[in-house]
């Protein structure tokens, strides 16, 4: 890409760099040409967020590496489910900055879709019942489903985390009635995106969700 290319910072609110690279690698990939994705990775977190407690503490640094990192990006997002650390960005930063939470829930409730979440982590059930609260969305939020199994098990099991959602998925659709389902993860990327051509409701990646969103809010700055 050239020098032109707007620069969007993909920060990374688990403690894993290869969790890191592949959402660069999708975001990049969703992103096309003119926007260069750089990701940075928080040290103090675990490898995988899997408790409220984990989801609060990760707010700080992501703060902290926005700010390290603001002169160098045109726009923000945070890839970890729960957007932990987005508010206060939005509160002290003027950069555009998204959350993969916020912006696939907005797109699942697109054209009036109800809408479900498919995800691994039952211990963050009550962080994830709160975004369409805070969106303006909860009616048409039908529930979240999780994964059969331990969350950091299936992460090292790629083909037993796909098939694990994929009853998730199922459950949202047949069980809630949910007309749009979203994959509630940044670590859970690569399988969203294998999950999409499995079902005939629309099933929201939301790595990709947020790259739409931000380039929008960096384009519509850039021209006003």
């Amino acid at each position: 890409m050239g020098q032109n290319s707007a620069r969007i910072l993909l920060i990374n609110p688990n403690g894993s760099e290869t969790t890191t690279a592949m959402m660069v690698a999708i975001a990049t990939s969703a992103a096309g040409d003119g926007f260069d994705i750089v990701g940075a990775t928080a040290t103090r977190a675990p490898q995988m967020i899997v408790t409220p407690d984990a989801l609060d503490a990760a707010s700080a640094e992501v703060l902290e590496i926005a700010r390290a990192r603001r002169h160098g990006c045109d726009g923000i997002i945070v890839a970890a489910f729960g957007d932990p650390g987005l508010a206060r960005i939005k509160a002290v930063m003027k950069l555009p900055a998204v959350g993969i939470g916020e912006s696939s829930m907005l797109e699942a409730a697109q054209h009036g879709r109800r809408f479900g979440v498919a995800t691994t982590t039952p211990m963050l059930e009550a962080k994830i019942d709160a975004l369409p609260h805070a969106l303006g969305l909860q009616s048409r939020y039908t529930g979240t489903r999780f994964a059969e199994a331990d969350p950091q098990e299936l992460m090292r099991d790629p083909a037993r985390l796909r098939a694990a959602l994929a009853g998730a998925v199922e459950a949202c659709i047949a069980q809630d009635g949910a007309e749009a389902v979203i994959i509630g993860g940044g670590p859970l990327g690569e399988a969203a995106r294998e999950l999409q051509p499995m079902f005939t409701v629309p099933v929201i990646a939301p790595i990709p969700s947020a790259v739409a969103r931000i380039i929008r809010l960096v384009t519509a700055r850039a021209g006003s």
